[in-house]
Formats: structure tokens, C-alpha cells, sequence
């Protein structure tokens, strides 16, 4: 969290990613769900309050809701087991003061689903009013994993009252960048992108992602000015020094205006 902020960012993600049930219970640990997310928010928490103490400005944390290893379409889990443990899920986020919800890397509809809802119910129950992000992954295929495009994913998450819509991981901004001119001229909330530092390259020594940081600085400066885009960042890959160059690049920019 701290290389990040100190190279300018305005927003960590929470390291929270597995900490939901289909992923923790693959470890007889699913009963920790608000345990670990209440955890994983208080050390970013605590890292944001550091560099705003020293500055004045304000920097937030965003708790990272990830999709688990179980798609609910395909019959791995039931709906309502995913649901309730999303809301544990996102009631320890809060409780470790995350400033906003992010339902993330989403392939699944129904499952994106169940955490945007756990994600609602659990703001209901504390009593409180966050935003919920919703950012879905679409592959080089040019739908998420099971089928969906883009305007499905749009029509039926929308209406669920999520604050804003986006795309991350699976591919590189180029790959993207249709998918985004649709959200730009239907999605009536504000837009989010973060891209893989391009497709990763299989190599003896793993995954490599070969997208320079002014690479993806010149994607999201674009992105910003033709598709108005509100948060921009950097998923699989991407380094501080990816961050930075975006940084530089986009701080002063106005998003460019929109007419859903």
C-alpha cells in the first residue's frame, strides 16, 4: 500500500481478494470471512491516515470484494451461501474502514450478483451509505467467462443500484477499449478501468506482462479523454512505476463529458 501511495495515488485496494467464502473454504476457514476482510481494510486503512497525516490530502481505501473459485451458474455453490458470505465479506470491510465497495474481476453474472447484494445488505445492516463499485472482467474472447457481453452485464447490474461500472484484469487496455466506448455512451454511472499490464506472456519463469508503464499511462490518458472515465488504475502486472506514469499523466484532466 505504501509504494503505491507514495508514488501519488489517491486509492488502494484492500489485499482481500481471496477473503470470501469460495476461496477460504478451500481451506476450512470460511467461517473468517469478516475476520480477515476486517483485517486486510485496517492495514490499508492505517496506511491511507499515514500519508494523509503528512500532506492533508486525502487518500481512500477501496475494499476489494474478489470472485472466489465458484460460479454459482454452473452449480458449484448456491446463491444465497454466496450472498450471506459477501455480506460478512463487506460488513468487515466497513468495520475496517474501507470508504468504498469494489465487486471485482467478476466472470460470473449471478455471482457478481450475490456479492453487489451482500455488498447492499451489509451497508443496510451497518446503517451506513458507501459507494459499491462494480468492475466486470471480459476476456480476449470479448465476453466474461460464461458468455456474457458487456451490455448484458450493463443491463443487469445497473439497475441494482451499483455507483459505478467498469472493467479489470483478463487483458491489457487494448483489449478493452470497445468494451468501454459502449459503457461511455449507455452507462448512466460513472466509469472505471483497470487493465492487466497487457496480456501476460507465458514464460519458464511465469506469467510476464510485457505493457510499458508509459504504455498504460498513454492508454489511460486516453480513456480519460475520450471515454470519461472517473477511476483509473492497474491490475495484474502493474508495477508502482505503472502507477506513477499514470499519475503524472492523468491528475489534472476533467473526464471528458458523457450523454448516456
Amino acid at each position: 500500500h505504501e509504494a503505491y501511495f507514495a508514488v501519488g495515488v489517491d486509492c488502494v485496494e484492500t489485499n482481500t481478494f481471496g477473503a470470501n467464502f469460495a476461496a477460504l473454504a478451500e481451506y476450512d476457514i470460511a467461517g473468517r470471512v469478516g475476520e480477515l476482510s476486517e483485517a486486510g481494510a485496517r492495514v490499508a486503512r492505517e496506511a491511507a491516515d499515514a500519508f494523509t497525516g503528512r500532506d492533508g490530502r486525502q487518500r481512500w481505501v477501496l475494499g476489494s470484494m474478489g470472485p472466489g473459485t465458484k460460479l454459482p451458474t454452473l452449480g458449484h455453490v448456491e446463491y444465497r451461501t454466496l450472498r450471506e458470505a459477501y455480506q460478512a465479506n463487506a460488513e468487515g470491510l466497513v468495520a475496517g474502514g474501507a470508504d468504498a465497495l469494489l465487486v471485482e474481476t467478476t466472470q460470473d453474472l449471478l455471482q457478481t450478483k450475490a456479492a453487489v447484494l451482500g455488498a447492499r445488505r451489509a451497508l443496510e445492516a451497518l446503517g451506513v451509505d458507501l459507494p459499491v463499485i462494480c468492475s466486470v472482467t471480459v476476456e480476449t474472447t470479448g465476453t466474461m467467462l460464461l458468455g456474457s457481453e458487456i451490455g448484458a452485464a450493463l443491463c443487469a447490474l445497473e439497475p441494482l443500484g451499483i455507483d459505478m461500472i467498469g472493467l479489470n484484469c483478463a487483458t491489457g487496455p487494448a483489449e478493452m477499449s470497445e468494451h468501454l466506448r459502449y459503457l461511455a455512451r449507455h452507462a448512466r454511472v460513472p466509469l472505471a478501468c483497470m487493465p492487466n499490464a497487457g496480456l501476460p506472456e507465458l514464460t519458464a519463469d511465469g506469467a510476464r506482462y510485457p505493457l510499458t508503464a508509459g504504455e498504460l499511462a498513454d492508454a489511460q490518458e486516453g480513456f480519460v479523454r475520450e471515454y470519461g472515465l472517473s477511476l483509473v488504475g492497474g491490475c495484474c502486472g502493474t508495477t508502482p512505476e505503472h502507477l506513477r506514469q499514470v499519475v503524472e499523466r492523468v491528475r489534472g484532466l476533467v473526464p471528458a463529458g458523457r450523454d448516456p
